[in-house]
C-alpha cells in the first residue's frame, strides 16, 4: 500500500489567501436589533459586504467617559474586502447610534477558496 499523501480535499479548506483584494472580517457591535438590521442591510445592499452575521447575546465591558460599564449588544461579523473596508467603516459610522462604534478589521489568512471568491464577487463595485 502506498504511503498516505496529502489529502486533495484539504486544499479546499486551507488555501492560503491570495494577495488579490484580501478578505477582511470587520467587527462591530450594535445596542439593539433595529440598528444591527439597518447596518447589515445597508452594507450588503450597497455591496460593501457580502454577508453580515448578527450574533445576539454579546456582553461588552468597557470604559466610557470615566465609567466602567457592561452592556448587552449584538456582535456583527462583516465579510468584506480590503478594497471596500474603508467605505464599509464610513457607512457603519454614518448609520450607527453610538458616538464611537467599534470598527476593527482583521485580515483572513485562509478559507474555502470558492467562498472567498464569492465574497469578492458580491462586493465588486461594478456588479449589479
Amino acid at each position: 500500500m502506498p504511503p498516505p499523501g496529502p489529502d486533495p480535499a484539504a486544499a479546499l479548506y486551507s488555501a492560503v489567501m491570495s494577495t488579490v483584494d484580501p478578505i477582511l472580517l470587520l467587527l462591530t457591535t450594535c445596542p439593539d436589533r433595529a440598528s444591527a438590521e439597518r447596518i447589515a442591510h445597508a452594507l450588503v445592499g450597497e455591496r460593501l459586504a457580502a454577508c453580515v452575521t448578527r450574533l445576539d447575546g454579546a456582553q461588552s465591558t468597557y470604559r466610557w467617559l470615566g465609567e466602567v460599564t457592561t452592556d448587552a449588544e449584538l456582535q456583527l461579523l462583516v465579510k468584506t474586502t480590503a478594497s471596500r473596508v474603508d467605505d464599509a467603516i464610513a457607512r457603519i459610522v454614518e448609520l450607527h447610534p453610538f458616538e464611537l462604534p467599534e470598527c476593527i478589521a482583521v485580515e483572513t489568512r485562509a478559507g474555502l477558496p470558492a467562498y472567498l471568491d464569492w465574497i469578492r464577487a458580491q462586493t465588486r463595485e461594478d456588479t449589479d
